[in-house]
């Protein structure tokens, strides 16, 4: 049985609230087991007897079943969660930094999001070289950045990933919260 983690897109921002105890009800009525859900913001481990892809899928329908909304979600197996957190060149706890990885189930979805940060970056330069310092790209599916505390939402990957083109395959999370679901898989 295979081990996965499971991040909701959008939950409990911009007009999605979802009580965690619901999703996990979600969640475990599917055929998997082990679930726990984690923080409000969406983020769920559990183990079945199925692909990346299928556990997606079923998670998705489920969603949009119980709660009515169009849900997306990136899911990964635990040896990736791993990996990701391992990779990851910035402290989790740095003072005056935070450090997040944006997440997604298409690795072209990274590609056109770097490209459209860039061009939010060239286009208000004040805000992309101040909001953002550097990015480096963990896997296909993973990019690794920084930015200084209270920029995160001016920062140029946060503003890419707000737009609509990758509503459906990319999501964000701090590193720390990264590491909680990591430690969750014990």
């Amino acid at each position: 049985m295979a081990e996965y983690a499971v991040f909701l897109r959008g939950v409990n921002v911009g007009g999605i609230t979802l009580k965690m105890a619901d999703v996990r009800a979600t969640l475990a009525a599917l055929p998997v087991s082990g679930v726990k859900t984690l923080l409000a913001s969406g983020n769920a481990v559990l183990s079945a007897e199925k692909t990346t892809t299928e556990v997606k899928d079923l998670v998705e329908r489920a969603l949009r079943s119980d709660f009515g909304y169009d849900a997306w979600v990136v899911v990964l197996p635990r040896d990736e969660v791993d990996s990701l957190v391992a990779a990851c060149p910035y402290p989790a706890d740095e003072p005056a930094v935070h450090a997040y990885i944006t997440l997604a189930s298409d690795p072209t979805a990274l590609d056109g999001l770097l490209d459209t940060a860039a061009a939010l970056a060239e286009s208000r330069p004040e805000t992309g070289s101040s909001a953002e310092t550097e990015h480096m790209r963990l896997s296909p599916m993973a990019l690794a950045w920084r930015c200084p505390k209270g920029s995160t939402l001016d920062a140029p990957i946060s503003k890419a990933s707000a737009k609509p083109a990758f509503k459906a395959t990319t999501t964000t999370r701090n590193l720390r919260t990264l590491l909680k679901v990591q430690a969750a898989f014990a």
